[in-house]
């Protein structure tokens, strides 16, 4: 839920964070940033005298947030985490104690501390708010188009990143797949140039075939059964994917890239899944790829994806010892049984460009 990351982030006019750069910024940026904070508190209505309909003030819904996801906690965690007063808090943690929602117990490592638990009534009434939470922000999600969903998401993982917040840790992690905007086709053809010579020896002719290719699929593509996606991680650019139209029954996957900076978090997985996905609801009955040998990474996600390798040559294109490799999957229930043996023939100039 949006409040999750909202620690009475309300306009009070005594300004943010901790001033650095305070004489950098103009009046105008200032301004906008308050304007912002007032219109987005009334949005997600926390001026209300209680948070979703309940009794509970903000910082007190966020408390016990935090005690959700945890076995236990000591007063002393969350006032630090939350930048809360050691009194304030107090005063929540024996309104929650009083209701029945919260267990207080010595801690084991120090006595003087007390660790807190939430109860099973604290538990239930957490899932009842938390539920509402969910709908309010999905309500206020529907108001907008799947394309400003993903804008809105990606900018406000942009914020966080901006202000300081600690990057979510695990695969995927703050991780936005979305189509592609104005801008990303120029993005791609920029990653691929600069990686593809960097990482695997290509020229000037590979990035040139990306630009044919970015340009072909700006002018003439079909929404209804190609497209492009782009990865963000906090706010940037760090993959992408097409799927264009080969035939009426076959489709073509094209340019998939992962960011250096984003490898091992399972990307380049999501992207092809996204990719056989959408192949399938828009009714092809195969996906078709050229690559070089030299992608292995590559290669281990076309496999789990159950693509198999039906072809591989020379290619000039790419650098001595690569070969050009065409994967194939067929989109039905017996894929993975259909295995092709590789064959090996020569490949005419340029071939890549009618792949």
């Amino acid at each position: 839920m949006i409040i999750d990351s909202v620690n009475q982030f309300v306009d009070h006019g005594n300004g943010m964070g901790n001033g650095r750069g305070a004489d950098q910024t103009s009046a105008t940026q200032i301004e906008a940033v308050r304007r912002f904070n007032r219109f987005y508190t009334v949005e997600i209505g926390v001026l209300n005298q209680g948070m979703l309909d309940s009794p509970l003030a903000l910082t007190e819904l966020r408390v016990l947030y935090e005690l959700s996801g945890r076995q236990q906690a000591t007063a002393a965690e969350l006032g630090k985490e939350l930048r809360l007063d050691p009194g304030y808090l107090s005063r929540i943690v024996r309104r929650f104690h009083e209701r029945g929602w919260l267990r207080r117990d010595p801690s084991s490592a120090d006595g003087r501390q007390i660790e807190l638990c939430l109860t099973g009534r604290g538990k239930r009434a957490f899932a009842g708010l938390d539920r509402r939470a969910r709908d309010q922000i999905g309500a206020l999600l529907g108001r907008c188009s799947p394309l400003d969903q993903e804008r809105l998401i990606a900018a406000m993982a942009t914020i966080e990143r901006a202000l300081g917040a600690p990057s979510p840790s695990g695969p995927g992690a703050s991780v936005v797949i979305r189509q592609h905007q104005p801008g990303d086709l120029g993005w791609i053809v920029d990653r691929h140039g600069a990686l593809y010579r960097r990482e695997y020896g290509m020229d000037e002719r590979f990035e040139a075939l990306v630009a044919r290719i970015a340009a072909d699929f700006l002018a003439r593509h079909d929404p209804r059964r190609e497209r492009c996606w782009i990865a963000e991680r906090d706010g940037e650019r760090v993959g992408s994917i097409m799927l264009v139209a080969k035939s009426k029954r076959v489709a073509k996957l094209r340019c998939l890239l992962v960011d250096p900076s984003a490898r091992g978090l399972g990307i380049g997985a999501r992207l092809v899944d996204e990719v056989v996905r959408f192949a399938r609801q828009a009714g092809y009955r195969s996906i078709t790829l050229w690559t070089t040998s030299a992608l292995v990474a590559a290669r281990h996600i076309y496999q789990a994806a159950g693509f198999q390798l039906t072809e591989e040559a020379p290619d000039e294109l790419f650098p001595p010892g690569q070969l050009g490799q065409t994967w194939d999957l067929t989109l039905g229930p017996d894929q993975r049984d259909e295995r092709r043996r590789p064959r090996s023939r020569p490949r005419a100039r340029g071939a890549m460009l009618g792949r």
